[in-house]
């Protein structure tokens, strides 16, 4: 419900351009990658698990040097243990798959002046709202939900500190790319942005096991299976058991982050080529 005000919120202020034909407003889309950092990667960022990520966006001149932006992104993020080298996460096998739908607002702060040179390189830092739902696939192959499975107690009485995460988070996007005019219409840009959120859930992992007899008299035999997935290792791998309660399955010293990167292309709205000729041209003189 949160994801769906602020959603609206959101496509409402990306549809005030299409009532103004102020010169210094952009529309464009987003093409890109999408990337994963948390609890089931050994590195910052596992590339294997890069996904694809698309976009629409509104962007407002407020002068030469500052732009604002206001966006709709849809990314995928996933990671597994079975990549990972380190015995402990390989003996766990977890893994996750989840689509991220995000809404931002974001500031740009461009080094050079666009119209005159042509490109700038610039900076962003901004502030989005992202739903998200983790799901993996069980031995079978089939895709299973794990938020309400409450694969670490989340919800049961014996451990009331841990209530079921929201399926909505904050996100607080952060990166830098380079813009350039192909002509008065249209511009092309290139960025790397990263998300650090309020929330360690992105891959339903963040804190210990809980007792496996209790989790299955509350939750049932599949939140058994997919809280802990050593027990089907095959081949090379031997084969765990279920960790004893406490048993540490993630750390929540640090919240998941994600990243979209990729191409931006946008269309000026109205006539003109640029925020100067705007300026100018919005001063009459007076005789």
């Amino acid at each position: 419900m949160k994801f769906r005000k602020f959603a609206g919120i959101l496509l409402l202020s990306m549809a005030v351009p299409f009532f103004s034909f102020a010169q210094d407003w952009h529309i464009g889309a987003f093409a890109g990658i999408s990337n994963y950092s948390g609890d089931l990667v050994q590195q910052k960022v596992d590339l294997k698990y890069t996904r694809p990520s698309l976009g629409l966006l509104v962007r407002k001149d407020i002068n030469r040097y500052l732009t604002l932006r206001a966006g709709f992104t849809w990314g995928i993020v996933a990671a597994a243990d079975s990549t990972n080298a380190e015995p402990s996460l390989v003996a766990r096998n977890l893994s996750f798959k989840s689509n991220v739908f995000e809404g931002s607002l974001i500031a740009e702060i461009n080094f050079l002046d666009l119209d005159e040179k042509g490109f700038t390189p610039f900076v962003f830092i901004g502030v989005g709202g992202f739903g998200f739902d983790p799901t993996a696939k069980d031995i079978s192959g089939n895709v299973v939900r794990l938020r309400p499975l409450g694969t670490e107690g989340q919800g049961l009485p014996q451990y009331p500190q841990r209530q079921p995460y929201d399926l909505f988070a904050w996100s607080f996007p952060m990166g830098a790319g380079v813009k350039a005019i192909l002509n008065d219409k249209w511009t092309l840009g290139f960025e790397i942005g990263l998300r650090p959120t309020t929330t360690d859930y992105l891959d339903d992992v963040s804190t210990n096991y809980v007792d496996q007899n209790t989790l299955l008299a509350y939750r049932g035999q599949k939140a058994v299976d997919m809280a802990f997935r050593g027990d089907e290792l095959t081949g090379k791998q031997t084969p765990g058991v279920y960790p004893p309660d406490g048993t540490k399955r993630g750390s929540a010293k640090y919240k998941d982050w994600y990243a979209f990167s990729g191409l931006t292309i946008t269309y000026r709205l109205g006539g003109g080529s640029g925020w100067g000729k705007v300026k100018a041209t919005r001063c009459p003189i007076l005789r």
